[in-house]
């Protein structure tokens, strides 16, 4: 049975405006990795001809930035386009959060931060704006992020939130091969874990579908793991 792509994750398109090269390059590479199309700025000065040719679908954007703030750019995003919009800033007076969620942000994330959680709140967004489906299919395998579940066929999985965590990634990156060092920065958010952490929970989350029908989670030697009814 082959698998149902379900819509293309490089689909939805995320502009993220960020002057610090670091977390900008850290946030584009993050949502680069689980398929969007990126384009990335260090300032809002020409954000009108930005969002015009690149039309987002959700906006990064940092408040402390060069020339015009976030907060001012914020006002040009929602007079000018529908994109869904996360601040992102090192502000964590809750005056400066109620003022970004008050005036048309949709979400509003504190730095520091774990790059996982950002990547999740942008793709949660998606969700929401109907951007992107929450439903991945392979074989006989439907992981649906929202609902938090998982089956094969008619038999429901119960996962651990790590396990459950580990496959909706698979699942993101169906039909590719993942490091470990892929897994553990998309799961974790940084690759300073021992990789053996990586190899436990493969192994269990894999029992688990086995238990249900043939091998979808296979083992890429030397290379990696990855989801896919038949290893390529």
């Amino acid at each position: 049975m082959p698998e149902q792509p379900g819509p293309r994750r490089s689909d939805a398109r995320v502009l993220v405006i960020e002057d610090a090269d670091a977390i900008r390059a850290a946030v584009e590479s993050g949502l680069a990795a689980v398929g969007h199309r990126v384009q990335a700025c260090r300032d809002g000065h020409d954000v009108e001809h930005v969002l015009a040719q690149f039309r987002p679908d959700v906006v990064v954007l940092d408040v402390m930035l060069p020339g015009r703030d976030g907060f001012a750019l914020l006002e040009v995003i929602r007079a000018r386009s529908d994109a869904g919009v996360v601040m992102l800033t090192a502000r964590d007076g809750i005056a400066d959060r109620l003022r970004g969620l008050t005036t048309g942000a949709d979400d509003y994330v504190v730095k520091p931060f774990v790059l996982a959680e950002l990547v999740a709140r942008v793709e949660a967004l998606l969700r929401r704006l109907g951007r992107i489906t929450s439903t991945v299919t392979v074989g006989d395998l439907v992981v649906d992020e929202d609902a938090g579940t998982a089956r094969r066929g008619s038999a429901t999985l119960s996962l651990t939130a790590t396990e459950f965590k580990l496959l909706c990634f698979l699942a993101q990156h169906r039909g590719k091969v993942l490091t470990k060092t892929q897994i553990l920065s998309g799961l974790w958010g940084f690759d300073a874990y021992d990789p053996n952490l990586v190899e436990v929970h493969i192994s269990a989350l894999r029992r688990k579908l086995e238990q249900h029908g043939p091998r979808l989670l296979h083992t890429r030697r030397g290379l990696g793991y990855v989801l896919a009814v038949e290893a390529p």
